[in-house]
């Protein structure tokens, strides 16, 4: 096999090496046989005049140019959608993605977790008899209030924004029912 391989290599070795050939006219050689460049076959041009002639346009085709022409508008508004939800959707499949992995790896005790809070969650839902607000109210609550056990870290930060901006929309709130109070009642 040593020899095989010896064999092949010289071969595609000698591929790999570039070689410069010049070559020279004979001295007793008669110059009778040469040609010049314009004479060869290869480089001579086509004689005569070559005119490009446009056919006229069928009434498939005239249909299909005036079909992209009311069609622009919409599929240039599709182009501009598509380019702005593309990274939208981006983001929300690997967000997914994320959650998906997530579940595969939970740490210890997340899905019974994950259980108890669906749990009173649907409690929340049976307390909700009769009132379109409580049913909007009751099940969040409850199952917050669930969460807050497993997690009361998480819960105190939570709390913590949330009263920060209730606290800034009843600002505002105040101010812009001061405002209205100042112009409407002070008039009189």
């Amino acid at each position: 096999m040593f020899k095989v391989i010896q064999r092949s290599v010289g071969p595609a070795s000698l591929s790999l090496l570039t070689f410069r050939v010049y070559a020279a006219p004979k001295k007793d050689a008669p110059h009778k046989n040469s040609m010049k460049v314009d004479e060869l076959s290869l480089y001579s041009a086509p004689e005569g005049q070559c005119k490009y002639v446009e056919e006229p346009r069928t009434q498939l085709e005239e249909s299909i140019s005036q079909l992209r022409h009311h069609f622009e508008p919409y599929t240039s508004w599709c182009q501009e959608t598509y380019s702005k939800t593309k990274p939208k959707m981006q983001s929300l499949v690997q967000w997914g993605l994320d959650s998906y992995e997530y579940l595969q790896n939970a740490p210890p005790g997340f899905f019974p977790r994950l259980g108890v809070i669906g749990f009173a969650g649907l409690v929340g839902l049976l307390f909700t008899r009769g009132s379109k607000i409580k049913k909007l109210v009751y099940p969040p609550a409850f199952m917050g209030l669930a969460a807050s056990i497993y997690y009361p870290q998480q819960a105190i930060a939570f709390a913590q924004v949330t009263g920060e901006k209730l606290y800034d929309w009843g600002l505002r709130g105040y101010i812009v029912i001061e405002d209205l109070w100042k112009e409407n009642f002070q008039k009189l």
